[in-house]
């Protein structure tokens, strides 16, 4: 590890602690050219997920463009903020068990109206009908009435 004063490569770790959630590692290390002290963190790197569109283009996971997503589709409704992190947090963690870092975006939203269904059925078809591109009223009838 570089020091931040000198550009020394020489460092030692003098303190290692887990944060809280245990995801990371702090450690304390101090330059043996000049002294200096300064942090540094380690972390597991995550495999980089991938989306295949419709047109076979590829895309990265989006977690933020995921939840604004849900966030239109829940608009005026009656669903807490942590509801929503909460569904993106278990459909990327299901993702992340795959074993393949690819996902087709239809298997992608099937999993997120799988859950969205059972938090709110009105943002369930307001998802839907951006999801599956209703082209006419009879697809959007359709929907509805699968959810009998």
């Amino acid at each position: 590890m570089l020091c931040a004063s000198c550009g020394s490569k020489e460092s030692r770790v003098i303190d290692s602690r887990e944060n809280d959630d245990g995801t990371a590692i702090r450690r304390r290390r101090v330059c043996e050219s000049c002294g200096y002290r300064f942090t540094t963190y380690e972390q597991l790197k995550e495999r980089p997920l991938v989306v295949v569109k419709s047109d076979k283009s590829l895309e990265h996971f989006d977690r933020d463009k995921l939840l604004r997503g849900l966030m239109t589709a829940t608009k005026k409704r009656d669903v807490p903020m942590s509801r929503l992190n909460d569904l993106v947090d278990d459909v990327e963690q299901e993702l992340r068990r795959m074993p393949r870092n690819e996902v087709r975006s239809k298997v992608l939203g099937d999993m997120v109206l799988e859950r969205l269904r059972e938090i709110d059925d009105v943002a369930y078809i307001r998802f839907i009908s951006v999801y599956k591109d209703f082209k006419d009223i009879a697809e959007f009838q359709a929907a509805l009435k699968g959810m009998k």
